[in-house]
């Protein structure tokens, strides 16, 4: 007896989701294939320069609490490194290093965060993890010197403002440096003011378009290190309830994988420095990986 027409059509759009790439990801856990490489920076060249390659990063990446107004995340940071992002994005306030989103606090501080980030080097020494600091209220202007006490006399920390040979910072922290936090490798931010704000997700691609292209001209010269930004929200503006952080990765980051597949195929392939992206799923974070001459 043949199988219904009806369920043979399920079982096909079933497999057919399987297949799909993982571009979205919206759980606490993260299962990885077997055999999977963490240590995907193992085999860069020591002698290319931290700012001249492709690195996948998230945008407030301890932002896992607070709704869906605030949360941008759903893996801790653990897991994040363990999926392959190398850059993180962390707003510290003045008090007591807290993690904070808006008025958000995040229920972990920077110390705890500097801690894990080690544990995972101490494991995986093939890799680099770069950090940006960006002070938040309450007490903003007290975080640069809270910051600077905390890694005082570190060896495993870069906090030069030249750029840094990958040889230089295996199984290290970089930090980046941004307006009031001076400690780092200078970026070079191609997002513009109220680029975040998104009320048409047409309007945001061409957006990030245009952002990846600024990104990869000065990728080839390596004289800054370029962020990107793939990540929004319709919060502060007059369609507020539009597209909060989540339901616009859920647009963008499909969208999002699907142009560097295409840009994959240029001959030669570009470089974008920093994309920091909301929500990353496994697959999305490996294309990016991807544009440094893995497979």
């Amino acid at each position: 007896m043949g199988v219904p027409v009806k369920i043979l059509c399920i079982l096909m759009l079933l497999l057919h989701k399987s297949s799909d790439p993982e571009v979205f990801n919206d759980g606490k856990t993260l299962n990885l294939p077997a055999n999977y490489a963490v240590g995907w920076m193992e085999t860069l060249d020591d002698k290319n320069l931290i700012s001249t390659i492709t690195i996948p990063g998230t945008h407030e990446s301890l932002a896992l609490h607070g709704g869906p107004l605030a949360k941008c995340q759903s893996w801790s940071l653990w897991d994040q490194l363990m999926a392959g992002i190398r850059y993180f994005d962390l707003r510290v306030s003045g008090k007591n290093l807290k993690i904070k989103h808006g008025p958000i606090d995040q229920k972990t501080t920077f110390p705890d965060a500097l801690e894990t980030i080690r544990n995972f080097l101490s494991k995986h020494k093939t890799e680099t993890v770069l950090v940006r600091v960006k002070p938040v209220d309450p007490e903003l202007s007290r975080v640069p010197s809270l910051v600077e006490n905390v890694i005082e006399d570190a060896k495993d920390i870069w906090v030069e403002p030249s750029v840094p040979r990958i040889g230089d910072v295996r199984g290290k922290i970089v930090f980046v440096q941004k307006n009031t936090f001076k400690l780092g490798i200078l970026l070079f931010e191609t997002d513009k003011k109220g680029d975040y704000k998104v009320t048409n997700v047409k309007v945001k691609e061409e957006k990030i378009k245009k952002h990846l292209e600024e990104a990869a001209n000065q990728c080839r010269t390596g004289s800054a290190l370029s962020l990107s930004y793939s990540s929004g929200t319709s919060l502060n503006t007059v369609w507020w309830f539009r597209f909060w952080p989540k339901k616009l990765a859920k647009q963008i980051n499909p969208w999002l994988y699907d142009h560097l597949e295409k840009e994959f195929k240029k001959n030669p392939k570009p470089c974008f420095g920093i994309i920091a992206m909301d929500f990353p799923g496994f697959d999305l974070i490996q294309m990016v990986i991807k544009f440094n001459g893995l497979t």
